[in-house]
């Protein structure tokens, strides 16, 4: 006998969406932190996800704001930065992922660092009012904590820090919502990720489901 299942993909959206909403602990989020929440939830089919999402005061307009005005979006990978929805972009914004620039294997050796850190060496002039995303790199978050340590150094408007992993993925996490240097949102832990950070992305960018 042939499967029977859901063939609207309309239907399947708004039905996901309406089981995220009866199902996960929504309640201590405002209207802005929800919806990003919520696609968070949905990018990883994991209720219990609201657990350990933290949003610092002001995070969502500070970041809205910023990709209303225009500002870039740095990535810390291509796996985040191609999962971005370009037509939910509000001002044609640029995403930006500096992974593959030329010379990052010879300044990851000359930094002593993953090509990850070195990567924001490209960032480091350039992150006025930018929305930073972070979503595989634990040495990509810590670098750019201690980039912002300089006073001198633009600040970006927002930082989205969900990078995933064992080995320092909970502890760069930690340091930034323990530093706060700009409005932030993080997953605690291990969990993290490219999905969970490109759904941060484009919920922000839109207010549309």
């Amino acid at each position: 006998m042939p499967y029977e299942y859901e063939k609207n993909g309309a239907a399947i959206y708004l039905e996901s969406f309406a089981t995220i909403r009866s199902e996960a602990n929504l309640g201590r989020f405002n209207k802005d932190e929800e919806q990003v929440a919520v696609r968070m939830i949905h990018a990883t089919g994991m209720v219990g996800l609201e657990d350990h999402i933290r949003f610092s005061p002001g995070f969502v307009d500070a970041a809205r704001t910023a990709m209303e005005n225009g500002a870039p979006i740095f990535c810390d990978a291509r796996m985040v930065s191609e999962g971005v929805t370009r037509p939910r972009l509000p001002a044609d914004n640029d995403v930006i992922c500096t992974l593959h620039a030329d010379g990052i294997h010879e300044l990851a050796a000359e930094m002593g660092n993953t090509r990850s850190a070195a990567a924001l060496e490209h960032w480091r002039d350039k992150l006025g009012g930018a929305v930073v995303a972070i979503g595989n790199a634990p040495t990509a978050l810590f670098h750019l904590l201690n980039i912002l340590e300089d006073p001198t150094c633009p600040r970006p408007a927002a930082i989205i820090g969900c990078p995933v992993g064992f080995v320092g993925a909970r502890e760069s996490k930690d340091a930034l919502w323990a530093d706060q240097p700009v409005p932030c949102c993080i997953v605690e832990g291990r969990l993290g990720g490219s999905a969970i950070t490109v759904a941060a992305i484009n919920a922000i960018a839109s207010r549309k489901e």
